[in-house]
């Protein structure tokens, strides 16, 4: 046993003649850590003891030893456990050089520590900001590996196109906070397109958009809305369009999308296109108030249910009463009377007794 241990793992090895006690270390990621074992005057497993790396929790790795068949098995199990400690935990990292805060310190200095919103006290992690041409304010998070600058570093922002980053060994922040800035005017016209939205137009949907978010929920009317989806590449085309609300009024709604798609004016802004397409005016903070549209479920009687607004309606004329989907999957499937088909439950409005359909509420992850 002794023999095939030091062949395994030569850092590893006996401190006295009797083989009982093994000292050294085991490297893991590129890093060592300092081990001991301590075995009875039998080299029985189950009496060992055992000094740990300080990153994990010596009761298992004991109870683990003292179960192994040998010595060989149980090191290459500390080994699996230290791979998925050094994940999972970054007080295991291992710790920079010192000539990586001196690089650290040199690159901050040369982009300007105005640009620095926050740094841990690892100096691993930090938050740069920018800001773009119409003075958007941007951050970028970029969190450094302990080889800087010879490993690219973990990058992202609040962005609705992937981060990709040109990065060598050469590299520096300065260039990498230049490709970031260059990113953000690349996206400056769908920002600005999905500003004019938010500013002009009552939004139902997100309730608080960030700059990833591509899609709005505009309100038209009681019950009635239209979700837009924004390219980012081509902001001004005819984004994705889908009217939310009563079949009755949404059906007219539709027809004149359809039947007035030619006229859209790429050099015009999407709210002036949205306009004249649906011949409509959206009701904008000058002109009412949001609270018209903020209709309560007609089952919960609540607005916003988790992340989720009224978006299934009663479809007769003289009701249009909104619910959540949860709330009237979950009411019709209570009810004797409902039927499903697939994924659709068929039953009665509860507020008219009308006909009313509602789509299977999807699945939380």
């Amino acid at each position: 046993m002794e023999k095939s241990l030091v062949n395994d793992n030569p850092l590893l090895v006996p401190l006295n003649k009797q083989q009982t006690v093994y000292d050294g270390f085991i490297t893991v990621q590129e890093r060592d850590f300092r081990m001991r074992i301590v075995l009875p005057p039998d080299r029985q497993l189950k009496k060992a003891k055992y000094k740990h790396p300080p990153c994990i929790l010596c009761t298992n790795v004991l109870d683990r030893l003292q179960q192994s068949a040998d010595l060989v098995g149980f090191i290459l199990e500390l080994k699996t456990v230290l791979e998925v400690v050094l994940k999972s935990r970054p007080e295991c990292r291992s710790i920079p050089p010192p000539q990586y805060y001196s690089q650290l310190i040199s690159e901050m200095e040369t982009l300007g520590w105005d640009k620095l919103l926050f740094i841990d006290t690892e100096f691993r992690m930090l938050r740069l900001k920018a800001e773009d041409s119409a003075g958007r304010q941007h951050i970028l998070t970029v969190k450094l590996k302990s080889k800087h600058p010879a490993e690219t570093p973990e990058c992202s922002a609040d962005l609705p196109v992937p981060l990709a980053i040109n990065w060598t060994a050469q590299s520096t922040l300065e260039q990498l906070h230049s490709q970031f800035l260059l990113v953000l005017e690349s996206l400056s016209e769908f920002w600005d397109v999905l500003d004019e939205i938010d500013s002009k137009t009552w939004i139902l949907e997100p309730e608080k958009p960030c700059r990833s978010d591509t899609t709005r929920r505009i309100a038209i009317g009681n019950n009635v809305s239209i979700k837009v989806e924004v390219d980012p590449g081509h902001p001004k085309m005819l984004p994705e369009c889908c009217l939310l609300g009563a079949e009755h009024v949404v059906t007219p709604l539709r027809n004149k999308l359809n039947a007035n798609m030619h006229l859209w004016n790429p050099d015009s802004s999407v709210l002036h296109n949205l306009r004249d397409v649906l011949e409509i005016e959206f009701p904008s903070p000058a002109t009412h108030e949001k609270s018209s549209f903020n209709l309560e479920c007609g089952i919960c009687y609540s607005y916003r249910l988790e992340a989720a607004i009224p978006d299934q309606v009663c479809n007769d004329p003289r009701c249009g009463q909104p619910f959540h989907q949860t709330c009237l999957y979950e009411w019709l499937r209570a009810l004797h009377s409902s039927r499903q088909s697939f994924n659709i439950v068929f039953g009665e409005c509860p507020y008219c007794s009308k006909p009313i359909t509602v789509k299977m509420a999807a699945q939380k992850s």
